[in-house]
């Protein structure tokens, strides 16, 4: 039983350097993902996802009605980033299948994971890739590489053939592995002999709790969500650095070409600029298209919306 002191439950604790187990299913277990092309469209946002937060994924899988990541996040911004990724996955599936409402349901789970302690790192990647066969999606003769959804069979491409967003440098290195032919081979043959081990208790202690990893890396968080826990202005704070960075990127564009803060009241809310400007918002911030029309002085959010969706179809 976990004997982990109850923290409030709306409280994420958010870290520089942070890697999390999250998890997330559909609302009442329903299927999150009905076709191949529901599958690609959840990897092209949480690529995005990733471009917007400068996260790295370490593993990942999609089954029908759930997902798991393995993700780090070097600033600390899991929850901007989980909120705008699963919100875009559930716009974007809605508008496919013609439906609306909620797609995921109630919170997701996000596990912080122990990478400085040996093992625990690990343990929550092979937990991952192994999902396929512990569902039984597999029979006993495939391997785990022919299993599409999940980084798996990334780990065991060549570099040049991964999506850039994933990172196997942190795996490999601490299973002693070098990202070539023969550690490739190396982790494939190693994951296949974890598929017939098992290991029922480590898999228990990864899907409960808030927290995997050394007892002792344990209570130093602990004391750091205690604290946080009392600085009722965190969020407020977290949002402002978000802010902040867009404010550097709209003040970067506007020099670069040769303009000014009071200039954008006065060009026209379509004028290509504030599109360009409107449009690397949205690539590398979580910041709303409401905050960039009210910045821009595009009008309204829906109107900038739509400027940016007709600059991306010119592309």
């Amino acid at each position: 039983m976990d004997d982990s002191p109850v923290m409030p439950r709306q409280l994420r604790l958010e870290y520089e350097g942070a890697i999390y187990h999250a998890l997330s299913r559909g609302d009442r277990r329903e299927p999150i993902f009905h076709d191949r092309s529901d599958r690609l469209l959840f990897l092209e946002t949480l690529a995005e996802a990733c471009q917007k937060t400068g996260w790295y994924v370490h593993a990942y899988c999609l089954m029908d009605n759930h997902f798991h990541l393995v993700v780090e996040t070097p600033q600390p911004n899991l929850v901007a980033g989980m909120k705008w990724l699963l919100g875009t996955y559930t716009i974007r599936f809605n508008r496919r299948h013609q439906l609306s409402g909620h797609l995921f349901g109630g919170r997701y789970k996000a596990i912080v994971v122990d990478h400085a302690s040996p093992g625990y790192f690990k343990t929550v990647c092979d937990y991952v890739h192994l999902n396929p066969a512990r569902a039984h999606l597999l029979g006993n003769k495939q391997p785990l590489s022919t299993y599409p959804w999940s980084s798996f069979p990334g780990y065991v491409r060549p570099s040049g053939m991964r999506a850039s967003w994933l990172s196997v440098d942190r795996l490999f290195g601490e299973l002693g592995l070098n990202d070539d032919s023969r550690g490739r081979k190396a982790y494939a043959a190693y994951l296949e002999a974890r598929r017939s081990e098992g290991n029922d208790e480590a898999w228990s202690n990864i899907r409960r709790g808030w927290f995997f990893g050394d007892d002792a890396v344990k209570r130093d968080l602990l004391h750091q969500r205690e604290t946080l826990a009392r600085m009722s202005h965190l969020g407020k704070e977290r949002q402002e650095c978000t802010i902040e960075k867009a404010k550097r990127i709209i003040d970067d564009e506007l020099k670069r070409r040769g303009s000014m803060r009071k200039d954008l009241s006065r060009m026209r809310k379509g004028d290509p600029l504030k599109v360009a400007i409107a449009r690397r918002l949205r690539q590398e911030t979580t910041v709303t298209l409401s905050w960039i029309a009210s910045q821009l002085c595009m009008g309204s959010w829906t109107y900038t919306s739509n400027l940016i969706k007709s600059a991306k179809s010119e592309d």
